[in-house]
C-alpha cells in the first residue's frame, strides 16, 4: 500500500467517530444499504457531512454576536433517467438509512437502466485538514476584532461606524457509492469582512474589504493583514465621499481586475452550467463550438487552485474537480457538469456537482470562475477611452439566466476623460446581457487576478462559496444607469 493510500485509510478511520459514535454502523453495513438502495438506479450516492461553524461580529465598539454550531447528517440520492429521489436526515443510524432507502426506491421502481459505475478518484488535496475552529484562539479572535475597530477609528476622524466579522468552518464529507467505494474530503474555510462608514458635512459613505480561503485563522489574525484590509475599506469610503453623480447612457466601460469578475460569474457563468443548457433554458444553449466573444476572451472554471475559497479536492458527488475551459479564444468549448446532467448530455462530469449541505441534492455549480489574461496593459486600455466609466468594485446585482440580462451596482467607479481616470462617481449601475457583453469585449489586460476570497453564490435556494476573477478589460457601448447626463 502506498504512503498516500495508507494516510487516507488512517484519516478515514479517525473520522468515523464523527459519524458513527452513536450507532453500530460501519463501512460494510453502509455499503450493503447503499448497494441495495441503488440496485435499480442509473446513478446516486450516500453523502455524509459533519460541520462545525462559528461567527463573530463586532459592531458599534462592542461584540455584537458570537455563535457556534455543530451539525451532521446524510443525504441519500437515487437517479432514474431525469428523475431524482432524495432523502436526508440529521440522524445517522441504520434505521434512518433504511427509511431513506425505502423513500428513494420509489423513483427507481421499474427502471431498466444500468448503474453508472464510471468513477474517478484523486489523492490530490488542495488544502490542509487543519480545523480552524480552535477554542484556545477564542480570546484572540475577539481581541483582533476589537483592535480592528480601534485601529480604524484612529485612521480617520470622520469614522462613524466600524463593523468587522470573522467566520470559520470545518466540514468533513464522506461519499459512498456501490461496491465499497468511499471518498472523503476535509474542508476548512475562513472569512474576514470589514465595513466602515464615514461622515463628512452630513454626507455618509461606506467602504468595505474582505478576505478568505480554505486555510486557518493565522493569516487573518496577523496585524499587517487586517490593517491593510481596514486601510482599503477607509480609502474606498473616502473616495466615495468625493464622488459626483454617475453619468448615464451608453458608453465604453473599463472593468478593473479581480472582483469585477462577479459580473462574469453572474451574467455568463450561470448560463454555462450544464442543467440550464440540457434544458435549453440558457442564453448559451445550442452554441457549443460557435464564436460567442472576441478572440481575446478565454474563460475557465478552476476548482483545483490551492486553498482558494471556491476550490474543492472533490466535488459533492466525489468527482475530482478540474480546470474546465468554458470559452477559448472566443469559442464556446465547455459547460460545467455534475454527474446527472453529464450522463444525459453524453459528456464527462467536470467536478462541478455541489450542494449547500446534506439536506440538499447536488447540481452543477461554479467553483473559481475567471477570465485569463490578454496582451494589453491596463494603462493602454484606459488610454484608449475618450469618455467612459472605470468600474473597480461591485455590490449587488441580478441576472436572468434565460436571456442573460443583468443589472449590477458599482460600489467604486470613476469617470474616464481623454484617456485618464477622472472623478469618482456614485450610483452607477451596469445594464446589459451576458451574450452581448462578450461580443463587446474589445481589449483584455495582462493583469488577471482572483478576488480576495469572500464570494458566495446562490442558486435555487442553495448557497456555496465561490471565487471570481478577471483582468482589466474594455467593453464597448455598455448601458450605464446614473443620475447625471453624459
Amino acid at each position: 500500500m502506498s504512503d498516500i493510500q495508507n494516510k487516507d485509510k488512517i484519516e478515514n478511520q479517525s473520522t468515523e467517530k464523527l459519524f458513527f459514535s452513536n450507532s453500530d454502523l460501519n463501512d460494510s453495513k453502509i455499503d450493503k444499504i447503499v448497494s441495495d438502495s441503488l440496485l435499480n438506479a442509473d446513478d446516486g450516492e450516500l453523502y455524509l457531512e459533519f460541520c462545525e461553524s462559528e461567527s463573530f461580529v463586532y459592531d458599534d465598539q462592542r461584540l455584537k454576536s458570537a455563535s457556534f454550531d455543530v451539525s451532521k447528517g446524510f443525504g441519500l440520492r437515487a437517479i432514474s433517467s431525469e428523475s431524482t429521489g432524495y432523502a436526508h436526515s440529521s440522524d445517522i443510524d441504520e434505521s434512518s438509512l433504511k427509511k431513506a432507502s425505502n423513500t428513494v426506491n420509489f423513483v427507481t421502481k421499474g427502471n431498466t437502466g444500468s448503474f453508472n459505475s464510471n468513477f474517478n478518484r484523486t489523492n490530490k488535496k488542495l488544502y490542509h485538514d487543519v480545523n480552524p475552529i480552535n477554542s484556545s484562539l477564542f480570546a484572540e479572535k475577539i481581541e483582533t476584532l476589537k483592535k480592528i475597530d480601534e485601529y480604524a477609528r484612529k485612521q480617520n476622524p470622520n469614522i462613524k461606524q466600524v463593523s468587522a466579522a470573522l467566520n470559520g468552518e470545518w466540514q468533513v464529507v464522506r461519499i459512498y457509492r456501490p461496491g465499497g467505494i468511499l471518498v472523503e474530503d476535509i474542508r476548512p474555510l475562513v472569512r474576514l469582512y470589514i465595513s466602515v462608514v464615514l461622515e463628512k458635512n452630513g454626507r455618509l459613505e461606506n467602504g468595505s474589504r474582505g478576505s478568505g480561503g480554505r486555510i486557518n485563522y493565522e493569516t487573518f489574525l496577523n496585524d499587517s493583514h487586517w490593517q491593510s484590509q481596514v486601510d482599503g475599506a477607509i480609502k474606498q469610503a473616502e473616495i466615495n465621499l468625493d464622488s459626483v453623480d454617475a453619468p448615464a447612457g451608453e458608453m465604453d466601460v473599463v472593468l478593473g481586475p479581480g472582483y469585477p469578475g462577479i459580473l462574469l460569474h453572474e451574467a455568463i457563468g450561470h448560463g454555462l452550467e450544464g442543467d440550464f443548457n440540457r434544458k435549453k433554458t440558457s442564453a448559451f444553449s445550442n452554441l457549443m463550438g460557435e464564436r460567442i466573444a472576441d478572440e481575446s476572451v478565454t474563460v475557465v472554471d478552476d476548482g483545483t487552485i490551492d486553498s482558494r475559497r471556491g476550490s474543492l479536492s472533490i466535488d459533492d458527488e466525489g468527482t475530482p474537480t478540474n480546470c474546465t475551459t468554458l470559452i477559448e479564444n472566443g469559442i464556446l468549448t465547455g459547460y460545467m457538469q455534475d454527474r446527472l446532467n453529464s450522463r444525459l448530455m453524453g459528456v464527462n462530469p467536470t467536478g462541478n456537482g455541489r450542494r449547500e449541505s446534506y439536506a440538499h441534492a447536488p447540481m452543477p455549480r461554479m467553483t473559481n470562475t475567471y477570465m485569463l489574461s490578454g496582451d494589453k496593459s491596463p494603462e493602454e486600455i484606459i488610454k484608449s477611452v475618450k469618455n467612459g466609466l472605470y468600474a473597480v468594485d461591485f455590490g449587488g446585482g441580478q441576472v436572468d439566466i434565460t436571456n442573460g440580462k443583468f443589472v449590477f451596482t458599482c460600489t467604486e467607479a470613476y469617470k474616464i476623460k481623454d484617456g485618464k481616470v477622472d472623478q469618482p462617481v456614485k450610483g452607477a449601475t451596469l445594464i446589459g446581457s451576458g451574450p452581448e457583453v462578450l461580443q463587446r469585449v474589445k481589449l483584455v489586460g495582462n493583469d488577471s487576478k482572483m478576488d480576495t476570497g469572500t464570494g458566495t453564490c446562490g442558486k435555487d435556494g442553495q448557497s456555496v462559496p465561490v471565487g471570481v476573477g478577471q483582468p482589466t478589460m474594455l467593453v464597448n457601448n455598455l448601458t450605464v444607469g446614473g443620475t447625471a447626463t453624459v
